[in-house]
């Protein structure tokens, strides 16, 4: 994270993954938040494990007598919130006591996983229509044959078929955001964005 660019930085979104990196760039691109106009830096960490080594590293580079540190945001997995919290309270920044606590302090949870969050908002049709598109419709349904994929709800069966290929799970989130009708924007994204919003 520490490079030139923290200079201009006005906030800096963490993200998990690739996967949700490009998701984010895309629905911001279709909500109309001009992400890199408007000084918002989205970084990739690799897992919110690398939490704690991205704040330090965005401490130290704004040490010292900084006017305007940028604000920081951030976008993980529910089931990572006690990891989360954990990161949150050794930096200083306070340990939030639920989730709501958790947003105030601009860190917003996808349920599961980022795919689960827009699968199921997008709808099932939806994203099989999508599918079709990419050519990967009859491999889905091969998937849905395998003896641990039948009897799974079909949401479920879409979010593990997002991760069985090389690459898949990066084109699958976008891919969903690009295609949603935006009424069906998952709240929390929406008010991430929101508050990257210049």
């Amino acid at each position: 994270m520490r490079d030139a660019r923290a200079a201009t930085d006005r906030v800096v979104l963490l993200v998990e993954g690739p996967s949700d990196h490009r998701a984010i760039l895309a629905l911001a691109a279709r909500l109309g938040v001009d992400l890199g106009g408007g000084g918002v830096r989205v970084v990739d960490m690799g897992g919110v494990t690398n939490l704690r080594t991205h704040l330090a590293e965005l401490d130290a580079a704004f040490a010292g007598p900084v006017v305007d540190p940028p604000r920081l945001l951030g976008l993980y997995d529910v089931g990572e919130f006690e990891v989360v919290c954990r990161m949150l309270e050794e930096s200083g920044r306070g340990r939030p006591a639920d989730l709501a606590e958790a947003e105030a302090l601009g860190f917003f949870a996808c349920a599961l996983d980022l795919e689960d969050e827009l699968i199921r908002a997008a709808g099932a049709d939806l994203v099989q229509s999508m599918l079709a598109e990419a050519g990967e419709l009859s491999r889905f349904r091969t998937f849905q044959g395998q003896p641990a994929q039948r009897g799974r709800p079909i949401e479920a069966q879409l979010r593990r078929f997002a991760g069985t290929a090389s690459g898949r799970k990066v084109r699958f989130a976008a891919a969903i955001v690009e295609r949603m009708p935006l009424e069906r924007v998952p709240r929390q994204l929406a008010d991430l964005l929101r508050a990257a919003a210049p």
